[in-house]
């Protein structure tokens, strides 16, 4: 069933576009859903994520599409990995608090609060080369002295230095890329 125009996006206004995003819904959202489902291998998590797929199409809206089904599957495909990381770290995390002797259990609200915000450092980090992000993760995690990260990667200081300036630029940057995309929502 194509979503309702009450739905659609303002940036879908006329009403020729809103026509080919319903026709283009109505022809390839069983397909996207069967392909996610074959994925994923369950149901809510491939509506969910159709649906997801037709949202981000929505806020592009794209006049023409010459390949939809190339460029669901693109976008529908980065959604699932998403999918996967989140799960990854979430499952990461809960291991890492029942490893604890005796934590508070924490409420189930707090608990996404502290899994978004990994997610959002995971995001941050995950543009980073992986000995830039070692070695940012080593000094902001454990603490440890640049001299100490520099002789554990067969480095120089000065080349760690280089490489927190690095990963600091570009946590900032994801930081601007989230305030930017939360105020436009």
């Amino acid at each position: 069933m194509p979503p309702s125009p009450s739905l659609l996006s303002p940036t879908i206004s006329q009403p020729n576009q809103r026509e080919r995003f319903a026709r283009l819904y109505s022809q390839h959202h069983g397909w996207l859903y069967s392909w996610l489902y074959k994925k994923l291998g369950c149901v809510q998590q491939a509506e969910d994520i159709s649906h997801d797929t037709f949202v981000k199409l929505l806020k592009k809206a794209p006049t023409l599409l010459r390949e939809p089904r190339a460029y669901l599957s693109t976008v529908a495909h980065g959604l699932v990995v998403n999918h996967w990381r989140r799960r990854d770290i979430e499952q990461n995390y809960l291991a890492a608090l029942a490893s604890e002797p005796e934590l508070q259990a924490c409420s189930p609200e707090a608990r996404a609060i502290v899994i978004e915000t990994l997610l959002q450092i995971d995001n941050a980090l995950n543009g980073l080369p992986s000995a830039v992000r070692e070695a940012f993760l080593l000094s902001q995690l454990d603490g440890l002295s640049y001299k100490v990260i520099a002789s554990r990667l067969g480095v120089c200081e000065r080349t760690i230095k280089n490489y927190m300036a690095r990963a600091m630029l570009h946590c900032l940057m994801a930081a601007n890329d989230h305030d930017i995309d939360e105020s436009s929502r």
